[in-house]
This record gives C-alpha cells, sequence and structure tokens, in this order.
C-alpha cells in the first residue's frame, strides 16, 4: 500500500507542474504518423489556436511553420490571417539579428536556411505557442513562405537548442531552461513519448554528465565522450576522436534530429571491428543500405555501452541494431562521419540510439541525464 501511495503521490506532483507552468507534451514517431524520421508534438498556435505537428530538434533553434500560400510546402499549414495575435517581426526588432541570413528587403524580417538537403526561405513572426497547458504569448518563430526539397518536417519544427530564439531561451521565466524528453521507439504508433518542460517534473534520481559548450555551434549539447565498450572490452580508439575542440567543432553531442548514431571514422571503424570480431567468424558480414554490418539473427549479440563523463549508457539491441522490414537481418544501426567537412569531426548521439530512455537537459546546472524509460 506504501508502494502504491509513492505512485500515486508522483502523479499528484506531475499534474501540479502541468499546472504551474511546467507542461508534459506528448511525443510521437513522425516515421509513423507523418512518413518523416523526425519525433513531433502537438502544438497550438495563434487566436484561435490551430494545431500542427512539429518536429522536435534539439540541434536548431528558431521554430519554423509552413504558413498559407507557401510554395513548396505540404497542404498543413497555418493560416497567419486567422489568427488575431498574430505579427510580423519589423527588420529593427533585436530577433531580426538572431535569425540566419537575415535580409530585410522590406518592413518585415526575411530569412534564410537550410535543413537536410532543403531550402526554406520564411518571414520572422509572432504569435501565442500552446504546448499541453501552457501558452507563451508573442512567441517568435519563422513562417515559411518558400520550400524547396523533401527533407524538411512538413508541418514544422520546434527548435530546442540553447541559442537565442530556442524554446528554452524565449520561456526561460516559466521553464528555467530546463526540460527532459523521452522518445517512444521508432515504430511506435502513439503519442507515448513526453516532452516535460521545467524542473518540477524532472527526475529526481537521474545520472547526469557535464554539458559542454562552444561558442561556434553555441545551439548544440555538447558532452564529453571518453569512450565505448562492446561486450566486456572497452574499445581502443584514439583521444582524438572524441576530444572536445570549441575552434573546429570536434566533440560529442546528443541529437534528436539525426536518425542514427554518427562516429568519427577512427571511432566507428575501430567500434564496428571490435563489434564484428565479437560477433565471431562463422556469421557472414554482409552489407544493406548505408550499413555495413549485417547479419542473419538469430545470433549472440555483444552489448554496446557509451561512457561519458559520469555516466554510462548501455544500449538495448533495439538502441543499436535495425531489423529489415522483410526478412531477418539485422545490421549495426551506426555510421562513419564524412570523410571532410566540418562534421568529419563530430560525434552524434542520434534518436535511435536515445529511443526508450529519458535524456535531461539541465542548462542553469550544466549537465545533461540518461536514464532508462520505456515510453514506446
Amino acid at each position: 500500500m506504501q508502494s502504491s501511495d509513492r505512485a500515486r503521490l508522483e502523479y499528484l506532483s506531475s499534474l501540479l507542474a502541468a499546472t504551474n507552468g511546467k507542461s508534459i507534451v506528448p511525443i510521437a514517431s513522425g516515421r509513423a504518423v507523418t512518413q518523416n524520421p523526425t519525433y513531433i508534438l502537438r502544438a497550438k498556435i495563434g487566436t484561435p489556436a490551430q494545431t500542427l505537428l512539429l518536429a522536435v530538434d534539439t540541434s536548431n533553434d528558431a521554430a519554423w511553420i509552413p504558413c498559407t500560400a507557401c510554395v513548396g510546402c505540404s497542404s498543413t499549414t497555418f493560416n497567419p490571417s486567422a489568427s488575431a495575435s498574430f505579427k510580423p517581426v519589423s527588420c529593427g526588432a533585436p530577433q531580426c539579428n538572431q535569425v540566419t541570413n537575415p535580409s530585410c528587403g522590406g518592413a518585415a524580417c526575411g530569412f534564410n536556411l537550410t535543413y537536410g538537403g532543403s531550402s526554406i526561405a520564411a518571414t520572422l513572426v509572432q504569435d501565442n505557442i500552446t504546448l499541453a497547458t501552457d501558452s507563451v504569448a508573442g512567441y517568435t518563430f519563422g513562417c515559411i513562405t518558400k520550400a524547396t526539397g523533401t527533407s524538411f518536417p512538413a508541418q514544422g519544427l520546434l527548435g530546442l537548442g540553447r541559442g537565442p530564439l530556442s524554446l528554452l531561451a524565449q520561456t526561460s521565466s516559466l521553464y528555467q531552461s530546463t526540460f527532459s524528453y523521452c522518445l517512444p521507439g521508432y515504430k511506435s504508433l502513439n503519442f507515448s513519448g513526453s516532452l516535460r518542460l521545467g524542473p518540477i517534473s524532472q527526475p529526481k534520481k537521474i545520472r547526469t554528465t557535464p554539458l559542454l559548450k562552444n561558442q561556434r555551434r553555441s545551439s548544440f549539447y555538447y558532452v564529453n565522450l571518453m569512450g565505448i565498450r562492446v561486450g566486456k572490452r572497452v574499445v581502443n580508439i584514439p583521444p582524438s576522436a572524441f576530444a572536445f575542440d570549441p575552434s573546429t567543432g570536434a566533440g560529442t553531442v546528443f541529437d534528436s534530429g539525426t536518425v542514427f548514431t554518427v562516429l568519427v571514422k577512427a571511432a566507428y571503424t575501430a567500434v564496428r571491428d571490435e563489434f564484428r570480431r565479437q560477433m565471431g567468424n562463422t556469421t557472414t558480414v554482409s552489407t544493406l543500405g548505408g550499413f555495413d554490418t549485417c547479419y542473419t539473427i538469430p545470433v549472440t549479440v555483444p552489448t554496446i555501452t557509451l561512457m561519458f563523463s559520469g555516466l554510462n549508457m548501455s544500449l538495448p539491441q533495439d538502441n543499436f541494431l535495425i531489423r529489415s522490414s522483410a526478412g531477418t537481418t539485422s545490421c549495426l544501426a551506426m555510421a562513419a562521419a564524412p570523410d571532410t567537412g566540418v562534421n568529419s569531426v563530430l560525434n552524434v548521439i542520434a534518436s535511435f540510439q536515445q529511443q526508450n530512455h529519458r535524456i535531461l537537459i539541465d542548462v542553469p546546472n550544466s549537465k545533461l541525464g540518461v536514464a532508462r524509460e520505456p515510453c514506446s
């Protein structure tokens, strides 16, 4: 009975959190709902509210939403003329200097950005946004007027990075720059994951690692990845593969918008080779799509553990093996970073590896937490 009471009190605390500006917003797999690999949540924009399914992106700042008459956008858009609280942001406003590639050909502030293989043109605007029970008046976001390509989320994006126009920055007095999320399995059909906003509703017992800050990539959540263990063996990886270097962008970040974890080439090759070695020579290695280490299951599979400063993140098989939709082939769901460019030195802990974990971002205390939490 005491155990039941404890669970009941936690439930009541969650309700109290929701009514004190600490929202709990359901998250779903975009793959199942909108046929996009990102994770999504419901947001209500404008007065009266218009509901859109926005992608959850921890490495972007400014939210952007397709608006009526947008060229190249989906059929689901936000209609500014139907909102009594909508207003454009002028060129002289400070927010106009906080977006990428701002332009001021007219009175309103415009900007351009790229997302994956897509190009987006938008106007900076303000309107009310409601997440679960909390409404934020005059939220600044991009109203998309033109888009090319198909890699961007069809109904828009909510930026959860740490830059000046992110949700954290615009709601700092409400949520104290603290949030956590649990991403359900990518095949899940329900809004069973959650975005918890504000410090009150966060788990009290969670292992954490320090957040590192890179002024050149100020939106990213950098952490110190110390090593990777395959089975019981810590893989021999040169320390330079994980070294944090603000001048080059090198290091390791958590990102909800990337699907499969990417490791710099030296780290990936070492992990892949050790994984293959422990799988044994009797098992045939094949390739499938972009994956180079695939097997016919069932076989005995070694565990994989990501070792951060202060915490270890042990991955269940569903977080590092992806199974083909037809047949019995399973592949190591990681990849090597590109050989050239700024991303060649960046390790990305992606959504496939994060699914069914609670990821805590606590900016004031400069820490990132990880705890196993089934939410599929």
